[in-house]
C-alpha cells in the first residue's frame, strides 16, 4: 500500500502489469458487468448538458432510451450513480467501431471535437476504481482484476506496462501532474530499495 497526498494505491495498482487489448476482449468491460460506470454529480450535468449531440453518435436502441432518460441509474448495491444500461448489460452511452470494438460514445464525440467532456473518469481510470470514505475524508484506489482482461494482462506482460503508466493520462486528468510524479517517484525509490 502506497500513501500518496490524500489516496491509498493498492500495491496491485503499482506492481500489476496491464495494457488494454481491444482486439482481443472488444471492449467487454463496457458491455457486461453488474452496474455501468460510476459517476459524480458534476459528470452527470456535463454528459447531460451534451446528451443531444452524444446521443447523435449512438446506435438506434440507445436513441430510443434516450428519448424517456437521462442516461444514469442509482445502484443500491454498490450505493453509487453511475450510467445505465440495456438489458444485455451494455451501457447506453455505448456504439461500435466497424470492426466490432466497443466504443464509448461520449469520447468518440469528444474525439471529433464536438464536446469539452472525454468520459467519466471512472472509465478512463479503468481498470483502476476509486472509492472513497468521506468521513475521514480519503480515497482509496485498487485494481478491479476480472477475467475479461486477461488478454490485457499478457499483454501488459509483453510490454512491460506497470498499471500505474498504463493509467498515467487519466491519474493526471484525475489528481494533477504532480500527484503522478509524486506517485511515480515512489514507485522508482521502492523498486531501487527492493521493497515492491
Amino acid at each position: 500500500m502506497l500513501v500518496i497526498q490524500d489516496v491509498l494505491i493498492s500495491s496491485d495498482v503499482v506492481t500489476e502489469k496491464f495494457f488494454c487489448n481491444l482486439n482481443a476482449c472488444k471492449g467487454a468491460c463496457c458491455t457486461e458487468g453488474d452496474y455501468g460506470a460510476p459517476v459524480d454529480a458534476v459528470e452527470m450535468e456535463t454528459i447531460r448538458q451534451f446528451q443531444d449531440i452524444i446521443v447523435q453518435n449512438l446506435p438506434d436502441r440507445s436513441k430510443a432510451y434516450f428519448e424517456s432518460s437521462d442516461g444514469f441509474k442509482y445502484y443500491d448495491e454498490p450505493g453509487i450513480w453511475g450510467t445505465d444500461c440495456h438489458p444485455d448489460g451494455a451501457c447506453v452511452f455505448l456504439t461500435a467501431g466497424d470492426d466490432g470494438i466497443a466504443v464509448c460514445g461520449i469520447e468518440k464525440t469528444w474525439y471529433e471535437k464536438k464536446i469539452p467532456f472525454q468520459k467519466p473518469i471512472s472509465c478512463h481510470l479503468y481498470p483502476v476504481r476509486i472509492s472513497t470514505n468521506d468521513i475521514v475524508s480519503f480515497e482509496a484506489w485498487n485494481y478491479d482484476k476480472w477475467d475479461i482482461c486477461s488478454a490485457a494482462c499478457t499483454k501488459g506482460q509483453k510490454e512491460k506496462m506497470p498499471l500505474y503508466k498504463f493509467v498515467k493520462d487519466a491519474i493526471i486528468r484525475k489528481k494533477g501532474k504532480e500527484f503522478y510524479d509524486e506517485l511515480d517517484a515512489a514507485v522508482q525509490h521502492m523498486a531501487e530499495n527492493g521493497s515492491l
